[in-house]
């Protein structure tokens, strides 16, 4: 359901909450490495884990296949608690149990983590990926910075034009596209949305997170390539008019058809 008009007078258009997958999955050169982990199955966000579903990750983590008594001993918790949280790590794919037998007598039970839980650890993937850019840097000086930049416009490009054909086919309007470009966006964490302007004939395009920020402010050509990718894929006139990097709440896009 779309939310209340802005005050500002436009419109929002509504973008749907679930998209099904393109043929070829929409993926980028590696400008942030977190663009893709963020993505990547099993990432959760650590802000909605109990302090003790936590821990145990992090025992689990640091001492491997724990069985529930011995987790409970180590954390002060009760087994059932223990064996709750599990059991919710477990449905969730971070957590497995495993059955180890010793001798005679029942087997016992152990759990450890998943390949997939390694997205409810800390990570560096901004460190990396600007320490990576550096590097190209001091190796190729500015040029070379400018012809990664340049490569990743490229692959992106045809990547959402081949996404923007499929999802729109025919002739769509202005409107459509940047609708779905919109989306798009918002899948790789931008936090994006479009409106159309009073006039009916402008739109805008709002992105209230910068999914590449450490990148973003320490390379501005990273941004100058995200608008030279829209007009490209839109066909459009793309004016930005405001820029987290530079202090902003969001970066605003102003598209409206080319002149004639």
């Amino acid at each position: 359901m779309a939310g209340p008009a802005p005050s500002d007078g436009s419109a929002r258009i509504a973008v749907p909450a679930r998209r099904t997958p393109p043929t070829a999955p929409l993926t980028a050169l590696p400008m942030s490495i977190a663009e893709t982990h963020d993505r990547a199955p099993g990432r959760q966000d650590r802000g909605h884990f109990s302090d003790l579903r936590r821990s145990i990750l992090h025992e689990l983590r640091l001492h491997g296949p724990t069985a529930p008594d011995e987790l409970a001993r180590r954390l002060g918790a009760s087994r059932t608690g223990v064996l709750q949280q599990l059991r919710a790590l477990e449905a969730t794919g971070l957590a497995r149990r495993q059955t180890v037998r010793h001798g005679v007598g029942r087997p016992r039970h152990v759990f450890d983590v998943t390949p997939a839980a390694q997205g409810s650890f800390p990570s560096n993937y901004d460190g990396l990926a600007s320490d990576v850019l550096t590097a190209v840097a001091t190796l190729g000086g500015d040029e070379l910075l400018t012809d990664v930049f340049e490569a990743r416009r490229v692959s992106l490009r045809a990547r959402v034009a081949e996404r923007l054909a499929t999802a729109l086919p025919g002739r769509p309007t202005l409107g459509d596209r940047v609708r779905e470009l919109a989306a798009i966006q918002d899948e790789q964490g931008y936090l994006c949305h479009a409106t159309i302007e009073a006039d009916g004939a402008t739109f805008r395009l709002s992105e209230h997170n910068c999914a590449i920020y450490q990148v973003a402010i320490a390379y501005p050509g990273a941004c100058r390539a995200e608008v030279e990718l829209f007009r490209d894929v839109l066909g459009a006139e793309v004016v930005r008019e405001s820029h987290i990097a530079s202090g902003d709440r969001c970066c605003s896009y102003r598209i409206a058809e080319q002149a004639p």
